[in-house]
């Protein structure tokens, strides 16, 4: 326990240098928001976690009673994700929901700690081709995601763990952006 909590309290202390690129994304997500738009939300494993947490925050409540603000995690479904996994590839399981749902003016938001998911990159080309603007959180050095994302917030760390107790917390720190900009 000692050598994580080292680990952690290391990682943290350097998010701070995240505050612009949070800042940022904040103003992308609420003003994404405020045009009555939606934000998709997708990762694997872990991540798909912060997917689903995030997208319950928005359509339900953080902090403030407010509107409910338009979020799909595209993770949730597993019969979409199932049949488009068999019908097509598991590497297209986002991208397809995104071609079904997306709009120009919706934001893709994606989780993933080595930027190198087959699915979350085919989600971010997808979004691209769409003219969808698109949040990546990522980890380690961004890996090949931070090259599709219109905007990154990138964790540089290697330990999954560590990665996405900071997702979290930037997690939670947009949502106080967010709350702050729409009430």
């Amino acid at each position: 326990m000692t050598e994580a909590l080292s680990q952690a309290l290391s990682v943290f202390s350097r998010l701070n240098e995240l505050s612009d690129g949070l800042q940022h994304a904040a103003k992308l997500a609420s003003s994404t928001l405020r045009t009555g738009h939606k934000l998709l939300i997708c990762g694997n494993g872990g991540s798909a976690c912060e997917a689903q947490h995030l997208a319950g925050e928005l359509a339900g409540r953080y902090k403030q009673d407010r509107r409910a603000l338009a979020a799909i995690s595209l993770n949730s479904d597993g019969a979409v994700l199932t049949c488009i996994g068999n019908d097509y590839r598991f590497e297209d399981v986002f991208a397809r929901q995104i071609e079904a749902i997306g709009q120009r003016g919706d934001l893709l938001v994606v989780f993933t700690t080595s930027g190198q998911s087959p699915n979350i990159l085919r989600a971010l080309e997808s979004a691209k081709s769409l003219g969808i603007a698109s949040l990546a959180f990522l980890g380690r050095d961004g890996g090949a995601a931070i090259y599709l994302a219109t905007h990154a917030l990138v964790v540089p760390h290697h330990d999954t763990a560590r990665i996405q107790e900071a997702h979290q917390f930037l997690l939670h720190c947009l949502m106080d952006e967010i709350e702050k900009e729409l009430t």
